[in-house]
């Protein structure tokens, strides 16, 4: 929902904000709402003490958005304000988003001649701690894939989930935005709308090729679907993010009972770990992944570093 459907006009600057943000930009719906309350929370903290218990305070942001008062924020302003957020126990991750709202912010005021500066461009961002990403390892993988029934369409339909996801390196929100005529079952590929609306070229292993195609021939007996996104719901609606991350998490209960937190990401963590670990070039998973940033891909070489550093330990006589 973009600001002008949120406050009935887009008439103040704050508003054509969050338009810009949206139509410009691309950002996503879940970005969209987070900046509102990181930059409605900033207002009452200029206001005055907020009145809630840190990261609580989400659930009741102060219902005004004041412009003057942002206008007239400093850089010390805004670095009180973060502090006081982690003090209040919110996570380096968040305080680092709140801080990329006000950038963001105020480099589109002072574009439109609205403010003077950016008080937010030289606040240093919280140092942020990069877990590593979790994985399944192959043995893993093939349990997953040997879980759904493929005697049934619906299990026709899971598995080509699951190898989709595994292949491909898609995110969730990804697969299910697939349309039908985005599939090459030829060429082998995908064709992805990822984050800020970027088009990119996925591509299919041979068993989700073969999936994906024992799934197409089904897919019009499952709830006789009346529009063209490729994966569907029992009754022949699409298929959500939510309800592939329950097809996921339905089928590693089932096969690896002894895994927890199991997600469509992990599939996508997988996807990267087992392509740099098989030699791929970092360049061409960022690309494969989606990412703008090189850094982005770059947590998976520790995975794969990880897994060295052990393969060594195991196998060197003076390890």
């Amino acid at each position: 929902m973009g600001a002008s459907e949120a406050n009935g006009s887009a008439e103040t600057p704050v508003d054509r904000f969050f338009d810009h943000l949206e139509i410009e930009r691309g950002v996503s719906v879940h970005t969209l709402r987070a900046y509102r309350s990181d930059l409605t929370q900033f207002c009452a903290y200029l206001r005055g003490p907020p009145a809630g218990d840190g990261e609580g305070s989400d659930a009741t942001p102060a219902p005004e958005l004041d412009l003057a008062l942002l206008q007239g924020a400093t850089r010390d302003d805004i670095r009180s304000f973060l502090a006081h957020a982690q003090t209040l126990g919110c996570c380096a991750r968040t305080a680092a988003r709140k801080l990329a709202a006000l950038r963001a912010l105020y480099r589109y005021l002072v574009d439109r001649g609205l403010a003077e500066d950016n008080p937010a461009r030289t606040v240093r961002a919280p140092r942020l701690q990069r877990d590593l990403p979790d994985h399944l390892t192959l043995p893993e993988v093939t349990k997953l894939m040997e879980a759904p029934d493929p005697s049934e369409p619906l299990g026709v339909r899971d598995l080509a989930v699951l190898e989709t996801l595994y292949s491909s390196g898609v995110r969730a929100a990804e697969l299910a935005g697939l349309l039908q005529r985005d599939v090459d079952l030829v060429g082998a590929t995908i064709r992805v709308l990822g984050k800020r609306r970027k088009e990119r070229i996925a591509y299919l292993g041979r068993a989700a090729l073969e999936s994906l195609q024992d799934y197409v021939a089904v897919r019009n007996s499952i709830g006789a679907p009346p529009h063209d996104r490729l994966f569907v719901n029992w009754r022949g609606g699409p298929l959500t993010t939510r309800s592939i991350q329950r097809i996921v998490e339905r089928y590693v209960r089932q096969a690896l009972p002894e895994r927890r937190d199991v997600s469509p990401h992990t599939l996508r963590h997988t996807f990267a770990t087992h392509m740099l670990d098989g030699g791929a070039d970092l360049r061409a998973v960022q690309e494969l992944l989606g990412h703008e940033s090189l850094t982005s891909t770059q947590i998976y070489t520790h995975v794969s570093i990880v897994r060295l550093r052990d393969v060594y330990e195991r196998a060197h006589p003076h390890a």
